[in-house]
């Protein structure tokens, strides 16, 4: 597979981590879904999904490169991902229900 597709997948895998941990938080989760709070299973496993997220997109940038530019390379997708992240809470957070299947309100 070619690399850039690799790195777009690593930032996808990124993007859903973080998304799953922001939901994870009560005020997320709230901001997505109004005020029905999610059940500790659920919360659980966003979080599972969100380190899975991160994990796989850092093997994908390695995969991709050699160790230290892997880790940058992570890295800044890191930061892009939380800013993206933050953008779409305070913009339009409901689309971050999305990554969940489940309905908004």
């Amino acid at each position: 597979m070619p690399d850039a597709v690799l790195l777009l997948l690593a930032l996808a895998a990124n993007l859903a981590g973080l998304g799953w941990l922001a939901l994870a938080m009560d005020v997320h989760w709230e901001q997505v879904f109004g005020p029905r709070p999610a059940s500790p299973g659920v919360v659980k496993l966003l979080r599972v999904g969100g380190v899975a997220g991160l994990a796989v997109s850092l093997a994908l940038c390695l995969r991709v490169d050699h160790a230290s530019m892997a880790f940058l390379v992570w890295f800044m997708t890191l930061a892009g991902s939380a800013l993206a992240i933050a953008f779409t809470l305070s913009w339009r957070a409901r689309w971050l229900g999305l990554l969940t299947g489940r309905r908004t309100s």
